[in-house]
């Protein structure tokens, strides 16, 4: 079988795998967040905390829930890494520097898992188990259930009340994430994924390279972080590391694991809403934009025209060869389309116009299916952008599910859409004026300002994947970084639920002959175009200096 027949069938199976799990596992989630009734161990939970569990928020009350919890989280994460040389199992590490503790506290929490450390060299097993796989759960329980809040927005009528924040948040850790995360564990150990807990001893020396690394809870935190589409990783080298990810068996598994819940939080939409259908069209728009992307990077990787990608067969820099090209490129343009920062490939090392795909993926908006939650509330956002849009074509009043989407909705949406390239282009256009970040580049040129746009980028997106090539330890990129994973997750969030309640207090609206069928192709294929148009209009002068330039010269 040559190299791209197996390309072929490794992504032909991951799309039939994920068809299988769309109708069962999506009604499993829509059984959840639906459910009135409350196990013992989420009584306890909200005994603990003094919740109420019968009782419902409105959408303001909802907003600064998420900003208490997340806030409280960032301030605990931050403590954990400053006292860690004080902590059990600690491994004799010193406490991690306030600048970096910050970043990596702000990363983990914002569900983007950005890492500008060695894993394996500087936190201590504590650390790593009990603060950054922690926020590996709770980070994407926060997404799902704005997410779900959002649909509440659509599926309910004359209310304030969006749903509880607390309760959503036990609910999905408990049922949905804890339990997918205990059998993928089991699999990713078959598969040969290392669990130990070493306490600090040599657990191998890597063949040819005298390296000795630390052993660790490798297995539980790998899943942990594809669960909930994070990129965080033991090891620096991420899922390219032997540890992680071993064999072509693991290294689907673990892009099933990234994928099949935003996958299948459509279908959550469409029963919340009463109308399957709309799930079938909001997972139909993912799946369209991210097919196109893997067809397009696979193509670029594999056929490349420069002299040694041409002589070999194909652009191999950087590359696994347990994996070999197409596997790692289809990883790369998965990882990039979630808000996952996991590689197992480096993506400077890819072809220019490769790697420039990797920066469109995450420019869409983590939406083809992005991350847990912020995928499916991101692209609902792009569907009330579309019907807008045809509501001033025909000169009528746009609707959306039986919801008008007057100037309060359109406002609460462009926002939406205008907060991250702002902070993206901005904090781009800041490092590039600045000595003192472009010092931190090792590469001139456009390729160096390729990989200052992908850092902003990945992190103003909450994906976390890094471009290599440049040093973003330092004072300034842990701060920038930081305030824009920051501001990147939470003003979008908190625009998402002002949206979410606003649509819920509405009546309903009548459907009549001219309203726009929102589950029929004509539509998927304008929320699609409308995606592409606002991202490239957007980010085309930026791009045009980077990576097309080195791609055309």
């Amino acid at each position: 079988m040559s190299s791209a027949e197996a390309g072929v069938t490794f992504i032909a199976s991951l799309l039939i795998a994920l068809v299988l799990v769309y109708k069962p596992f999506g009604d499993y989630m829509y059984r959840t967040v639906t459910s009135d009734r409350h196990s013992r161990a989420e009584r306890l939970v909200y005994r603990a905390v003094g919740v109420n569990p019968g009782g419902e928020q409105s959408w303001g009350v909802y907003a600064r829930s998420v900003l208490a919890f997340s806030a409280i989280s960032i301030l605990l994460l931050y403590l954990f890494q400053r006292v860690q040389n004080h902590l059990w199992l600690s491994l004799g590490f010193d406490p991690v520097a306030p600048d970096q503790a910050w970043n990596t506290a702000v990363s983990f929490v914002t569900n983007t898992n950005w890492q500008s450390y060695s894993g394996e060299s500087t936190m201590g097993h504590l650390v790593q188990m009990a603060g950054l796989a922690v926020q590996n759960f709770t980070s994407a329980a926060v997404g799902i259930a704005v997410a779900v809040a959002l649909v509440r927005g659509f599926a309910r009528s004359k209310t304030t009340e969006v749903g509880n924040f607390w309760v959503d948040l036990v609910r999905i850790c408990v049922r949905i994430l804890l339990p997918v995360a205990v059998i993928g564990a089991t699999l990713l150990i078959a598969g040969g994924v290392v669990q130990n807990l070493s306490g600090g001893t040599d657990v191998t020396t890597l063949a040819g390279a005298g390296q000795s690394i630390t052993g660790g809870p490798v297995a539980s935190q790998e899943v942990i972080k594809e669960l909930g589409t994070n990129g965080g990783g033991f090891y620096n080298a991420n899922s390219a590391h032997p540890f992680e990810n071993p064999t072509g068996w693991t290294n689907w598994l673990q892009l099933f694991l990234i994928l099949f819940i935003p996958f299948s939080l459509p279908r959550v939409f469409g029963r919340m809403v009463g109308d399957k259908r709309q799930g079938l069209a909001i997972a139909g728009i993912m799946a369209i934009l991210a097919i196109g992307s893997v067809i397009a990077i696979n193509a670029l990787q594999l056929a490349h025209g420069g002299t040694v990608p041409t002589a070999v067969g194909a652009a191999t820099e950087g590359t696994e060869t347990r994996f070999g090209v197409s596997q790692s490129a289809t990883f790369g343009a998965i990882t990039t389309l979630t808000s996952t920062g996991a590689v197992n490939s480096f993506h400077d090392s890819y072809t220019s116009l490769g790697g420039m795909i990797t920066m469109l993926n995450m420019m869409l908006g983590e939406v083809a299916p992005g991350g847990v939650g912020s995928g499916l509330y991101g692209m609902l956002i792009l569907a009330v952008i579309t019907v807008f849009v045809a509501g001033l074509m025909v000169g009528r009043t746009p609707e959306y599910l039986g919801k008008k989407i007057g100037s309060r909705e359109i406002k609460f949406a462009s926002l939406y859409l205008l907060t991250t390239p702002a902070l993206v282009l901005v904090g781009t256009a800041i490092a590039m004026g600045s000595a003192t970040a472009r010092s931190s580049m090792a590469n001139p040129g456009a390729h160096g300002l390729s990989e200052v746009l992908y850092a902003f980028t990945s992190a103003s997106n909450n994906n976390g994947s890094a471009f290599a090539g440049i040093s973003v330890n330092t004072t300034f990129y842990n701060t920038a970084l930081g305030l824009c994973m920051l501001l990147g997750r939470f003003l979008p969030i908190i625009l998402v639920l002002g949206l979410a309640g606003s649509l819920a207090r509405q009546a309903p609206v009548p459907q009549s002959a001219g309203t726009l069928r929102t589950y029929q192709p004509l539509f998927i294929g304008m929320v699609v175009a409308v995606t592409v148009v606002v991202v490239l209009l957007t980010y085309l002068p930026a791009l045009a200096l980077g990576p097309l330039a080195e791609g055309v010269r």
